[in-house]
Order: structure tokens, then sequence, then C-alpha cells
């Protein structure tokens, strides 16, 4: 098909400038690993995994055979009364990764929808604990937590919520830890544990019984990878013990060895009460998000509804697809035999010494990472974004896809990538950069 201005009309892009795409349309017709390709042949590497997708590389044939055999044997079955094998197996494995404690596992088709069917799980535990007074939610500035209406009243980039007006009331927004104290600080900075005190100031101001949960991505991604300071985790995990407050890790972007093991809650040390993925759950194939729970707040909820009733009225006609399962299913079993995140986790100092290698050149203003996740942020050109932008279309020209946000590129392997590519991608950034 030929793609022209009129052909392209019809379909309404997300998170695009629809008018400056379709007069410049920048397309991708295959991929295959660690590349794409654009129209004309020309081959891309792949510097964020697609959308922070795809940690096992692109076109997996094991995924795509496991995939292929489902929709020919099982294509759709209800998860509403009725199941299917696939999505037992996928929470155990799952469950298998998650830290001890969070073993049950709700399916859904997005990390938006994760995040809010997270906030529902919330408010039935506290209101199966008969502590329905809990109506309050703890977000961050300059947090991403999805699109749905609750995600989005969580959201603290504004770009995310200014059309929309407030969405839900009761949430509050802990300031962000993105100080200049900690420019290019590798890895966690040394200053910032302290902005965890915002929890007990809203505690405080609300009242010790008010709060149902607090959301936090343990890196920030979509926002420019922001690295949480040393012992900031640790004391939000603290006051929302303390006070009853269950705790979410947000880990649709660190999920699957992003941060060197399964989840960056087990890089970190802290355990959360609930746990959001999706992305690279299923390496890209299939959508998919989930939400790991703690065994009490499953048990509380179920064990609090009258025998034979529905505990949890949620879900969606597509939780535990058949397909999907089977490509998570895949997609795990690629991660334990290759062992991706051990590999992901051996070769983030080699990438992490290229990212910081970049703050030599004048334009940038903070290299930011942890893992295989990396923020170059770029000195702002006219306005807010404008640089990002174009950087994002030059390098795109020059052979590599990256996304950004604002100022920042935000790059992202997959846990495939050889130095070699590391070295590519690490060139054409330094060249692109070098324009400025």
């Amino acid at each position: 098909m030929e793609m022209t201005l009129e052909t392209m009309e019809r379909h309404w892009m997300p998170f695009t400038a629809n008018r400056d795409f379709k007069r410049d349309p920048r397309l991708f017709i295959r991929a295959s690993g660690m590349y794409y390709w654009s129209t004309g042949e020309r081959k891309i590497l792949d510097g964020s995994s697609g959308l922070f997708t795809t940690a096992a590389g692109h076109c997996r044939p094991e995924i795509a055979d496991a995939v292929a055999r489902q929709l020919q044997t099982l294509d759709f079955t209800p998860s509403f009364m009725r199941g299917h094998p696939g999505a037992f197996a996928l929470a155990d494995g799952v469950a298998e990764l998650t830290p001890v404690g969070l073993d049950h596992v709700f399916f859904c088709n997005s990390g938006s929808e994760a995040v809010d069917t997270a906030m529902k799980i919330a408010m039935a535990y506290h209101l199966a604990r008969k502590e329905a007074q809990r109506t309050y939610f703890v977000s961050r500035e300059r947090a991403y937590h999805g699109v749905n209406v609750g995600g989005t009243a969580l959201s603290g980039m504004v770009r995310n919520r200014e059309a929309f007006g407030a969405l839900l009331p009761g949430v509050l927004h802990l300031r962000h830890t993105l100080l200049p104290e900690n420019r290019f600080s590798r890895g966690m900075g040394a200053t910032g544990a302290e902005l965890a005190e915002d929890l007990l100031r809203f505690v405080n101001l609300v009242g010790e019984r008010r709060i149902a949960a607090v959301f936090v991505e343990p890196i920030a991604g979509s926002t420019g990878v922001i690295v949480p300071p040393k012992g900031y985790l640790e004391r939000l995990r603290e006051i929302c013990d303390k006070y009853g407050i269950l705790l979410v890790f947000d880990e649709v972007i660190c999920g699957f060895g992003r941060t060197g093991e399964a989840f960056a809650a087990s890089s970190f040390g802290v355990t959360p009460d609930i746990i959001t993925m999706a992305k690279a759950l299923t390496n890209g194939a299939q959508p998919m998000g989930a939400v790991a729970v703690r065994d009490h707040i499953y048990r509380t909820i179920v064990d609090g509804a009258p025998e034979g009733a529905t505990e949890f009225f949620h879900g969606y006609t597509y939780s535990a697809h058949p397909a999907a399962c089977a490509a998570g299913l895949a997609t795990l079993e690629i991660y334990r035999k290759e062992n991706l995140f051990a590999k992901g986790r051996e070769l983030s100092p080699y990438f992490q010494d290229a990212m910081f290698a970049l703050q030599d050149l004048g334009v940038v203003a903070d290299v930011r990472g942890y893992g295989m996740l990396a923020g170059v942020e770029v000195k702002p050109g006219a306005a807010p974004g404008v640089r990002g932008t174009e950087l994002q279309a030059k390098l795109f020209d020059r052979g590599l896809h990256v996304k950004t946000t604002g100022d920042v590129a935000i790059i992202a392997p997959a846990l495939i990538a050889t130095r070699a590519e590391v070295d590519l991608l690490t060139s054409i950034l330094r060249d692109c950069l070098g324009d400025y």
C-alpha cells in the first residue's frame, strides 16, 4: 500500500503531532532482533526496546509460534466464570519472579489498565477491612501512570492532565526527586531521601486513616528517567507500614530485567504491596498487563465476600486472553532459558559508562541511569521540548530509534544487546548531539 497523506488521514495516532507526522511520515515495516527496517529497507537500531516492551529482541519465533498454535487451538474464552489453563500457568510464572509474598496475579491488557485495576484493588481491600474512609491516593509530580481515568489523575506530567481537568478528586502529589544536586549522578543520588517526608505531611493533612495507597514508579521512566535517591523508597515503605497505607510500585517499564533483576523492587530491596506490570511481560508481542498483590490483600478481599459471591467486580473482556497468555509463557521461557536478566545486569556497567561519557558534550544538561535504562537530557532550544522532538527525528534519519520526552532521550536497549550495538547506539547519539 502506498502511503500518502490521503491514505494516512483516517488513523488518529496516539501521543503524536498528527499533522506533522502525516506531512513527513517515519514508518517501520519490519523488525528482527535489535533492529527495525523503515521504508526503503533502511536499517534502524532500536535503542528503546520498541517502547520499553521488547526486552528479548524483535520477532522472536518462539513467541510467534506459541501465539499461532494457541489461536488455532483456543482463540478466545471469557475469563468471567470461565478459564483456560494458560492463564493459571502464566500467573504461576509471574509469581515465581515477583518478590516473595506477591503471589496473586490479576490480568488485564495494558499498563494503564493495570494501574486502574490496582486502584480498585486498594479501594476494595480497605472496604473489606471496614476502612472505606480511605479515599485519598498519593502519587508524585512528574509521574506517569498510564492514560485511563485513574492513571491520568495520578499523573504528575502536566501535559497529560491539563486537557482533561482533575478527573478524580482526592489525589495528592509528592514532590519529584529530580534534584540539581544529583546531576550526572550514576545510579541513586545522595540527596533527596527527605522528600519522602511529604507523605507524612499528607497523613497529617488529611488524617492518619484516610490514604488508601501511594503509587510510585521505582524509576520514573516516561518522564525522563528519574532514579530514586538513596533511602527514599525505604522511607516511603516505613511511613506506609506505620499508617496502613498500601505501597504500589508501577513497574510497567522497570519490570522484567530492566534494572538487573526481575523487578526493581528486588534491585532496590524494597517490597511493595502491589506491583503493576505490562510491556515486557509478553515482549510486546501481544497486549497484556498484570497486577501482582500480596497474599493478605487477596485473602482479605476474597474471604470478606459471602460464600458463592463474586468477590471483586472488575475485569475486562480480554483479561487473560489465550493468545496473550501464550505469548507471556513463551516470553518468560526465553528470559529463563537465555538468562536474559543476568545478561542485562552484566552489560549494564558498559552501557552506563557509554551514556555517562556523553556528558562532555556541551548540549548535554544531565545524564541519569540505572541498569539498562538511561536518560540523556539536552539543554532546551527555542522552547521546552522542541530540541528533544528534533533530536528524535534526527536520530531516526541516522539509523537510531529512541523515545524522547520533552528534552530527554530515553535509552533502553533490549537485554540481548551486545557491546558492539551499545557502541553503535552511542556513536549515533554522539554524532547527532554534536550538531548542537
